[in-house]
């Protein structure tokens, strides 16, 4: 069953070039409970670049050190 989550950046990086802001989120749907660890992040990284035009996984933002993922429905 799909579920949708928030993805937000829990601390402002700059990696690589990218700037991340604290605060920085995406809603993004996912079939997996938890969706930064299964399938490379795939989801969290699209979500990213749909919004923001940013590569998350080129800041090496892809963990749950920055990014604070909650289930919303």
């Amino acid at each position: 069953m799909m579920a949708l989550f928030k993805a937000t950046v829990k601390t402002s990086i700059s990696t690589n070039g990218i700037r991340l802001e604290k605060g920085m989120s995406v809603d993004f749907p996912s079939n997996y409970s938890s969706p930064l660890y299964t399938n490379g992040g795939k989801e969290v990284i699209e979500a990213f670049m749909r919004k923001y035009g940013i590569d998350i996984k080129k800041a090496c933002a892809v963990s749950d050190s920055v990014l604070k993922i909650e289930k919303v429905i």
